[in-house]
């Protein structure tokens, strides 16, 4: 298939890479030109604009950062996308945003599929990650081959882009609200004079033997906060489309506040580039540990 994608961060890097080894027709765009040069050397083509990226391409992937990014490449996909053609937009994004891209693209004929991903950049690159498509049911059926290379598995959350981003929205608070949790639990035994990495095994062994109570349970025990997989600014800016969301649908969200009051102690500290997990470290301190 052809592809276009723009935005190579950490994901996007490891989601185009995977496109291109299952043989797909790759032009990748970013505006610094140095992040695609491991993706040039395995053949994939680098364009000098949106515009060219876009050119001829069945599918369009943009993976980039936040809601006022998604805006502005939006402009330049829609004026280059051909009529039919399906814009992904791969990213985490508000609600009222996705409809609004949602009307530019079928103003035009084109198709838009919101379809944001879950999961780390190391499962990015193994093909790993969960795949949460919504859109046009012709058009989330024909991304099939390219959600299979790059994921592994999809749940489709309807035709409407902004039920992708509920499912995103709805599944980053979960993990976050464990990860305080986590936090929380972890200070409790560490009062106790308990190994963190005893405690880790009884939860992750019993308990909670979920992929994302392994993974954050163990950046907590080891404190593996430099090694950010998502940073805590990227969480934090998270936590203000989840709030508008459940504003703009009149659904009280209080366990987001506890969590989102931690992310903000991190940023203030210096954190925003750690792995969010990082708020366990200050549910430490607030306990008197780790000062």
């Amino acid at each position: 298939m052809k592809v276009g994608f723009i935005g190579l961060g950490r994901m996007g890097q490891a989601m185009a890479a995977r496109l291109l080894g299952g043989g797909h027709d790759l032009v990748v765009y970013n505006r610094s030109r140095d992040k695609a040069a491991e993706l040039e050397k395995n053949g994939a083509k680098v364009a000098g604009s949106i515009a060219e990226a876009c050119k001829g391409r069945e599918v369009v992937i943009s993976m980039v950062s936040d809601d006022k990014a998604l805006t502005d490449v939006v402009k330049e996909i829609s004026g280059a996308l051909d009529k039919g053609a399906i814009h992904v937009a791969m990213g985490t994004h508000g609600v009222h945003v996705l409809r609004e891209v949602d009307a530019v693209h079928g103003k035009l004929g084109q198709k838009f599929v919101a379809s944001p991903v879950l999961g780390r950049p190391e499962a990015a690159a193994a093909g790993q990650i969960n795949i949460v498509p919504a859109g046009p049911a012709d058009a989330i059926e024909k991304l099939a081959p390219l959600n299979a290379v790059m994921g592994r598995r999809t749940f489709p959350a309807g035709t409407k882009p902004e039920g992708a981003a509920a499912v995103k929205l709805g599944n980053n608070m979960l993990i976050g609200c464990a990860i305080e949790a986590m936090g929380e639990a972890f200070s409790l035994v560490r009062k106790y004079g308990v190994d963190p990495a005893a405690f880790y095994e009884v939860f992750t062994d019993g308990l909670f033997s979920a992929p994302a109570y392994k993974v954050y349970g163990n950046i907590i025990a080891k404190e593996l906060y430099s090694q950010a997989g998502f940073t805590t600014a990227l969480a934090l800016k998270d936590t203000g489309l989840m709030l508008a969301a459940g504003l703009a649908a009149n659904v009280p969200l209080p366990s987001l506040s506890v969590y989102r009051d931690r992310l903000l102690a991190a940023m203030a500290n210096g954190d925003e580039n750690c792995d969010w997990a990082v708020m366990a470290r200050h549910q430490a301190r607030a306990a008197g540990l780790d000062k």
